[in-house]
C-alpha cells in the first residue's frame, strides 16, 4: 500500500510503500540540497531495521554530496540490519555511480516497481 505524504524540503519526499520508507530526491542535488536532506536522512535510516529506497528518478542534477548521502545511507540502513534499495535511470547519475563503484555497492533498479521487487537480499557488505 502506498501512502503520499508532503515533500519535507525541496529537494526530497517522504512516504511509505510496501513497507519501506522511500525517500524521493528532486531536482539538482548538489551541496546545498545535500544540508537539506541530511538531517531526514539521518533519522529514517537510523530506526532499528531500516527498510529504504533511495529514489533518484525525479533527480535533474547529482554531484559528489549526492554520493555521500547515497553512501551514507547505505552505511547506516546495513549498520541496524535493514534494507536499502535504489532506484534510478538517469544516463549520466548511472553513469557517476559506475565510476565510482557504488553502483556495484547499491545496485540501481530502473523503477521503484521494480526494486520493490527485488529478493530480499542485503546491499553488498558493510
Amino acid at each position: 500500500m502506498r501512502q503520499d505524504q508532503a515533500p519535507l524540503t525541496r529537494h526530497l519526499g517522504v512516504r511509505q510503500d510496501r513497507g519501506h520508507t522511500v525517500l524521493e530526491f528532486r531536482g539538482e542535488i548538489d551541496i546545498v540540497a545535500a544540508l537539506e536532506i541530511l538531517p531526514v536522512l539521518d533519522a529514517v535510516t537510523g530506526r532499528p531495521a531500516p527498510r529504504i529506497v533511495l529514489d533518484l528518478g525525479k533527480v535533474e542534477f547529482f554531484d559528489c554530496s549526492g554520493l555521500r548521502l547515497l553512501a551514507r545511507a547505505r552505511l547506516r540502513v546495513l549498520a541496524r540490519g535493514g534494507r536499502v534499495l535504489l532506484v534510478c535511470n538517469h544516463p549520466l547519475t548511472l553513469r557517476i555511480l559506475g565510476i565510482t563503484e557504488l553502483g556495484r555497492l547499491l545496485p540501481p533498479s530502473p523503477t521503484l516497481e521494480a526494486a520493490l521487487g527485488r529478493p530480499e537480499a542485503t546491499s553488498g557488505t558493510i
